[in-house]
């Protein structure tokens, strides 16, 4: 314990380096989310996130939109545990019998105006679990899709970008 302890005070942290996309890029993508969401809803963007069968990978992606550097949660941008408080129902992974039930029990809760987003590549077609028995294709089959993120799992830039035109196609 002691030789670990030694270690980590002479040595440089493990750590990655801060994503390469410019800070005053992102804060003005999400600043200017914010300003779409309250012009359309009269209030912040509410997002309820449901996996129907992913690899995690899309996941991974959208929670980093939670961490130090995305920081979504600033903005008023925040993703909801109920499907009663969401604007956005963000969709991971192909559509999977036992989950499709779930899914579309979900779209059902969520009040109007309601958008659904297909992320990642598996949500349009199946990807690469399509020829499984136990995937139904993408989820455009059981629920209907507003926008869809392309990308094997999108980044979170790409996910703020798609949030940001799905908004802005919608202001009337």
């Amino acid at each position: 314990m002691r030789k670990l302890l030694f270690e980590g005070l002479f040595q440089a942290p493990l750590t990655e380096p801060a994503p390469g996309a410019e800070a005053a890029a992102v804060l003005e993508l999400a600043q200017r989310l914010e300003r779409s969401a309250r012009r359309r809803l009269g209030r912040s963007l509410a997002i309820r996130h449901v996996d129907v069968g992913s690899c995690n990978g899309c996941e991974l992606e959208m929670h980093a939109l939670g961490n130090a550097f995305y920081d979504l949660e600033r903005f008023g941008l925040r993703f909801v545990a109920s499907p009663r408080h969401a604007d956005v129902l963000m969709v991971t992974g192909p559509l999977c019998k036992n989950m499709s039930e779930a899914l579309e029990r979900t779209w059902l809760a969520t009040p109007e105006p309601k958008w659904v987003v297909a992320v990642g590549d598996c949500a349009a077609d199946g990807g690469i679990f399509a020829p499984s028995y136990a995937c139904l294709g993408g989820i455009s089959t059981l629920v209907p899709v507003d926008l869809h993120v392309p990308g094997c799992p999108p980044d979170p830039l790409r996910l703020l970008s798609g949030l940001l035109g799905l908004i802005e196609e919608n202001i009337k």
